[in-house]
């Protein structure tokens, strides 16, 4: 089963616009495991502009799914995971001015930090992902790093699937099926949205999790945040 794990950071947008507490980050965070998500996820960026980090100790105490934080691995950053240990860190190589993810990592270059970076996250139990592209000797190196899942960046598949929905899945499905010979997990997420996640979720072999926000609360300002849920689930039957 492909688990739904639903990020929450523009819940934190639309509250942090008004500087109170409306809508309360950590109600709709529960309300999702309710209405079905598998997972949370919050992406805290150095700003603070949406999920602050302060949500991120606030959430740990009541979810009862699947935690995922991701984010770029800075000093700050690390040190929050390591306390709060969630079920899973996803490093992203954003910089810090970055509107939202738009690359994954080129883990040759960075390989001697990102292991580093994933034997700190496993001697404090968290399960590890690196955000990553398609291209077979990046994956290779994320399995030689250690990771324990990569995440497969989406938002190229958006960009083809109304063209051609074979052409823009197939690098996916390559990618998947080599990442699980290696002993990789695999997630995906960015861009995806109730038009092309069952068409993803139909070809890629293995899939773990899908990481889904900025679709899903959009979709949800028309159809309200159970439905979304539902139907998004409903694509990954």
């Amino acid at each position: 089963m492909t688990k739904l794990s639903v990020n929450i950071n523009k819940i934190a947008t639309l509250r942090n616009a008004r500087g109170e507490n409306i809508p309360n980050v950590v109600r709709v965070a529960l309300d999702c495991e309710r209405f079905g998500a598998e997972g949370i996820t919050v992406h805290p960026r150095p700003d603070e502009r949406h999920i602050r980090f302060q949500d991120v100790y606030d959430l740990k105490e009541v979810l009862t799914t699947e935690f995922n934080i991701e984010g770029y691995p800075s000093e700050k950053f690390v040190d929050l995971v390591k306390k709060i240990k969630p079920a899973q860190v996803t490093l992203v190589p954003d910089a810090p001015d970055a509107i939202t993810s738009n690359a994954g990592w080129n883990c040759g270059d960075n390989f001697d930090f990102l292991s580093d970076l994933v034997a700190d996250m496993h001697e404090s139990e968290v399960r590890v992902s690196i955000f990553v592209g398609t291209d077979i000797n990046n994956i290779e190196k994320a399995a030689h790093i250690g990771a324990d899942r990569i995440e497969l960046y989406t938002e190229p598949y958006d960009k083809q699937f109304t063209a051609c929905p074979e052409k823009a899945v197939a690098p996916f499905v390559e990618a998947a099926k080599v990442a699980h010979d290696l002993g990789l997990g695999i997630n995906a997420g960015h861009d995806l949205n109730l038009k092309n996640l069952n068409f993803l979720h139909q070809n890629i072999p293995f899939l773990d999790e899908v990481s889904i926000g900025h679709a899903l609360i959009c979709d949800a300002l028309y159809l309200g945040l159970e439905a979304t849920i539902q139907r998004y689930k409903q694509q990954l039957l």
